[in-house]
């Protein structure tokens, strides 16, 4: 807990809370219910055939988180976090999102739980994520752009921690990636390991054993640890975590800082960032909002460190290739951030035989960035 004194206090309660809640049965048989009749969960995986069979090699598996309520895997999350602020009587939640998912799950989850909804967005991302914007007002909440250092995801987290410092008494702060001070990338991550806890069933189901390798996209990295977690001890899996390459690691405009980062604190977590020659955190460039982030979680930087996970970087122009493939091939518009694991498959498919699999996390869905896709591409909507 790398925070101010003025926060300690909220984390500690918070710490033991979330304790009390992961031995309570009924908070996770809730917890299971809801994800089961409100999100809509297993989310399948799916064999994408025509993918595969174009790239050749290796066979590509998709966990399609994107067939969540509300589009993204960022909803198992918030509703665990929003079920802890109700077992802690708090009224009011606040939340920050880069891409917009987060905070349209968490505007989602406080109409159901009839909670106040405040959330922070950089007002770069406002630009470019114009229809989860509207979702989270449509739902309830009110979304307040954020206009400091590069107005994206890290600068909505600081407001976010201020809020959260000024507001403790009756704010839950809904953190929605797996980084940021104890407990929460704790917490991040036991709410989305349902991602590869049913991934490991029905993979057994499908092919009679478990994928040769596992990925996920790489920002903060809560979609990316909840696929890792638990596979960390099925010593056959090889697992890759995809940073955003942006122009290209050389150009210095990317937002990869496990691959070319160091180690470092910011909001509240040490981790590997990306920094200048004084420590002051780097400024980032991502086509996807939602991996635009100069930090990542500490679970990853330590997956990193003994070896278990590697990390690798694709560019936006492999990312845009592979968002477009998925949609021709298999009819499934996947979300940016998505598109850079999907990138990196169809790169490693080709090394390998047609008895090797490949599951990739599909994230989330891209309805939420065709605006950006079509502007990149010169076509006006």
């Amino acid at each position: 807990m790398f925070v101010a004194e003025t926060l300690m206090p909220a984390l500690t309660e918070l710490k033991n809370e979330y304790e009390k809640a992961k031995a309570d049965p009924v908070f996770w048989e809730t917890f299971a219910y809801d994800l089961k009749h409100y999100v809509g969960r297993p989310s399948p995986v799916y064999y994408a055939k025509r993918w595969s069979e174009h790239l050749g090699g290796a066979q590509i598996y998709l966990k399609r988180e994107d067939l969540n309520h509300t589009g993204a895997h960022k909803v198992n999350n918030t509703i665990g976090q929003a079920l802890l602020a109700q077992r802690m009587g708090k009224k009011r939640v606040i939340a920050e999102t880069g891409a917009g998912q987060h905070g349209v799950a968490s505007a989602t989850v406080a109409a159901r739980f009839n909670m106040e909804c405040v959330v922070y967005m950089g007002a770069e991302d406002i630009k470019r994520q114009a229809p989860n914007v509207y979702r989270m007002k449509l739902l309830g909440a009110t979304v307040v752009p954020v206009e400091s250092g590069t107005k994206t995801l890290k600068d909505a987290l600081n407001e976010a921690m201020r809020d959260w410092v000024t507001n403790v008494d009756h704010t839950f702060y809904i953190l929605g990636t797996a980084a940021g001070p104890h407990p929460y990338p704790m917490i991040v991550r036991d709410f989305q390991t349902i991602i590869g806890r049913e991934a490991i069933t029905q993979m057994q189901e499908m092919i009679g054993r478990q994928p040769d390798i596992v990925t996920a996209c790489v920002g903060g990295g809560s979609n990316a640890i909840g696929l890792f977690y638990p596979y960390v001890n099925e010593q056959n899996v090889r697992m890759v975590g995809i940073e955003a390459g942006g122009r290209g690691i050389q150009t210095g405009q990317h937002a990869a800082p496990i691959n070319e980062g160091k180690v470092g604190v910011l909001h509240g977590a040490r981790s590997y960032l990306m920094q200048d020659e004084h420590g002051q955190i780097a400024t980032t460039h991502s086509v996807s909002a939602g991996l635009d982030y100069p930090g990542v979680g500490p679970e990853h930087s330590y997956l990193k460190d003994i070896g278990r996970v590697e990390y690798e970087a694709v560019t936006d122009e492999e990312a845009l290739k592979a968002f477009h493939d998925l949609c021709h091939f298999e009819g499934i518009i996947p979300a940016l951030e998505s598109s850079h694991a999907l990138a990196w498959a169809a790169k490693e498919a080709p090394k390998h035989n047609k008895d090797k699999v490949i599951l990739v996390n599909l994230s989330g869905r891209g309805d939420k960035d065709i605006n950006t896709v079509a502007q990149i591409c010169g076509i006006t909507l």
